[in-house]
């Protein structure tokens, strides 16, 4: 980025609650239904007809306020936001403008080089979603309303933020928050969380914000920083070349890497925000508070903090075991089953990690229990297999629900540990191997990795390698002696 310039980035993030239910009637919020069939008259706007809210809504919003540092405040109210797209039948929006459910908080989120930054959050809000209108057949829109009245919270920021890597810092701290509260399942492909940008240019000092572009249609992280960063370069280059920026909403064009205008916002929409008539102010009585901080589990830096300290690991292990609530209720209840703590995280963060990401599924249905790996480690430690063969052991445990054990009686996976067993095949090795032999007594320190390798090959892995080790050490030191 051109170093006279700063840019200032303010995030809006909707996420769709969790709620079998929508936020003002009973249909359904299952994601994936045939079209047009999780409707009733309430969420498609029919004349008449009276909203009820669901007060799970509520409770899953505060959750959220309360994890972010927010401000809840004991009284808000709907408000109607009247707009017409050919997706929102009722022609409005229920949401909340001037008494939002919760406000003023912040996060921290760790930047670039590695310092810690507050961002911090004007308001998190209740909301319903509007349909989906699907452009791409025969030139025609299709519109599905499934999605209607389906309950979200939208976070807004303050404009904190300065570049696209700190925006994809803040949107991971978020999607991890409402997966850990359980509040959102943070599908941006499914569209369940979703982020759209505002973003503006200053003169480096200058206390002004510029003129903002709003970019949407970003499903991932990765589009998310691209599309930040392209948008911000394609307005300095505007600046430069002494043209003006315009207010507008743009698409991110993922296939393309580039942003697209959408409509033009040379005036802020007036959405007549008024009163919702038919819904009764939300009030967070104390005791209702007290019941929701109940229900909130152990967020992720603390969580993180606490395996360092309790289980010893290194911060970069934490790091990852407390990406996810459910990979770190896997890794605790592992440790149920052995006490090598760190021989659990190395084996969650590389053989079960590289499994979840081959098969794209989550740590919830992994097929090996963490009673099945705690064996397979212990296992290991009591050195009744290698290493090696633990990890051809993994395969099977993948594809065979049987115990680590079982496997290695039926395929006599035993580790070698004898030892007159041991010297007789290194011996063989050493008198097969004369050339070897000479570089060794040379110098060539190497060599003695040569002697391993053959000996690990010649027992299929099965020889205990802290016994090769000693038994080959000994064994070279009598015969240069000699």
């Amino acid at each position: 980025m051109n170093k006279k310039y700063e840019a200032v980035i303010g995030l809006e993030v909707h996420a769709q609650l969790l709620t079998e239910t929508k936020a003002f009637c009973s249909c359904s919020t299952k994601f994936g239904n045939p079209p047009n069939t999780n409707v009733c008259p309430v969420c498609l706007g029919h004349p008449g007809v009276l909203p009820v809210f669901n007060k799970k809504v509520a409770e899953f919003t505060v959750r959220m306020g309360i994890a972010t540092n927010c401000t809840i405040n004991e009284h808000s109210i709907f408000a109607r936001k009247n707009y017409f797209y050919p997706d929102l039948p009722k022609g409005y929006q229920i949401s909340q403008y001037e008494e939002p459910i919760c406000e003023n908080g912040f996060i921290t989120i760790s930047t670039k080089d590695g310092s810690q930054k507050q961002i911090r959050l004007k308001r998190i809000h209740m909301e319903e979603d509007a349909g989906k209108s699907i452009h791409d057949r025969n030139n025609e829109t299709l519109v599905d309303v499934n999605r209607c009245g389906v309950p979200l919270i939208e976070i807004v920021t303050e404009p904190d933020l300065n570049s696209g890597e700190e925006a994809s810092a803040y949107l991971n701290k978020i999607h991890q928050l409402v997966r850990y509260l359980e509040i959102c399942d943070g599908n941006m492909e499914e569209g369940s969380f979703r982020c759209d940008a505002n973003i503006s240019i200053r003169p480096i000092g200058s206390t002004e914000l510029g003129t903002k572009t709003e970019v949407k249609n970003m499903n991932s992280f990765k589009n998310v920083e691209k599309a930040i960063n392209v948008e911000i370069e394609r307005q300095i280059n505007l600046v430069e070349d002494g043209e003006k920026v315009v207010q507008q909403t743009l698409l991110w064009n993922a296939d393309l890497n580039d942003v697209f205008p959408m409509r033009s916002k040379e005036e802020a929409h007036d959405y007549r925000y008024f009163p919702e008539p038919d819904l009764f102010p939300i009030v967070i009585t104390k005791e209702w508070y007290e019941e929701i901080i109940k229900q909130i589990p152990e967020l992720p830096e603390t969580r993180k903090n606490r395996f360092t300290q309790e289980y010893n690991l290194p911060e970069y292990d934490a790091e990852i075991l407390t990406q996810s609530k459910y990979l770190a209720d896997y890794y605790e209840s592992l440790l149920k089953f052995t006490k090598d703590s760190k021989s659990a995280s190395n084996w969650i963060m590389g053989d079960v990690l590289k499994t979840l990401n081959e098969k794209k599924i989550e740590i919830q249905d992994f097929s090996i229990s963490p009673n099945r790996l705690g064996s397979l480690i212990n296992l290991i430690s009591d050195g009744t297999i290698s290493g090696k063969i633990a990890k051809d052991i993994f395969p099977i445990m993948l594809e065979e629900n049987k115990e680590p054990l079982e496997i290695i009686k039926e395929r006599n996976l035993f580790q070698i540990t004898d030892e007159t067993k041991l010297e007789k095949i290194i011996n063989d090795i050493i008198a097969n191997n004369p050339s070897e032999l000479k570089q060794y007594f040379e110098g060539k320190e190497k060599v003695f990795g040569f002697f391993i390798g053959q000996i690990m090959k010649m027992t299929q892995g099965k020889a205990n390698p802290k016994s090769v080790n000693e038994i080959l050490r000994k064994i070279l030191a009598q015969l240069k002696e000699n």
